[in-house]
C-alpha cells in the first residue's frame, strides 16, 4: 500500500536531481453530522496511534485500500465500518494533500449528514478498541484550539464545514 519511492525529476533550469518519497493510495475522511441544525454534533473515533503514542479524536477515515474504489464509496465503507453510521447525503468537500515535501499522499475529505445507524465492521488492534464520541460543533472548534484536536484532516474537515455553516450547523 504506501511504497518508498527514488525518483529523478527535472528543476525548472533543466538539471536533474534525485529525491525518495513516499508513494500513497491516499485516504479518505468523513465529517458526519448528527442532530437538527443549530444543535449539531460531529461524529468523532478516539483511537490509539502507535506512531504518536497517544489517543487521538479524529473524524472516520481510512486509506484508500481498495483499486479503482471512487472516494465517495470508500468514504460511505469507512463511515459505516468505524461508525456505524450510513450517509443519506454525502458532500464533497475537496482534497488536500498534508506533506507534499515527502509524499504524494492526499485526503478526500466529505460531509455527511441523514444519518442512519447500522452495525461496525472494525478491523485491526486501532478500531477493535476504539471508541465513538458525539461532540458538539463549537465544542470540537474550542477543543481545535486548545490543542485537544490535532489530527490534520479533522482540522481541515472540521473548518472547511465552518465554511457551509449556513448550510449545515
Amino acid at each position: 500500500m504506501w511504497s518508498l519511492v527514488q525518483g529523478k525529476f527535472i528543476d525548472p533550469n533543466g538539471e536533474e536531481f534525485v529525491r525518495t518519497f513516499v508513494r500513497s493510495p491516499g485516504a479518505v475522511g468523513v465529517v458526519a453530522l448528527v442532530g437538527e441544525k443549530g444543535s449539531r454534533k460531529v461524529v468523532l473515533v478516539r483511537q490509539y496511534r502507535p506512531p504518536l503514542g497517544i489517543t487521538t479524536l479524529e473524524i472516520p477515515a481510512g486509506m484508500r485500500d481498495l483499486e479503482g474504489e471512487a472516494p465517495e464509496l470508500t468514504a460511505r465503507r469507512e463511515l459505516e465500518e468505524e461508525a456505524g453510521l450510513i450517509a443519506g447525503s454525502m458532500i464533497n468537500l475537496g482534497r488536500h494533500i498534508a506533506a507534499p515535501g515527502i509524499s504524494n499522499s492526499s485526503v478526500d475529505l466529505f460531509l455527511a449528514t441523514d444519518l442512519k445507524e447500522t452495525k461496525t465492521d472494525r478491523h485491526g488492534p486501532e478500531e477493535e478498541f476504539m471508541t465513538i464520541e458525539l461532540i458538539e460543533f463549537e465544542k470540537c472548534m474550542a477543543m481545535i484550539k486548545s490543542g485537544e484536536i490535532v489530527d490534520g484532516k479533522t482540522v481541515i474537515g472540521l473548518l472547511q464545514v465552518v465554511l457551509l455553516a449556513d448550510t449545515y450547523i
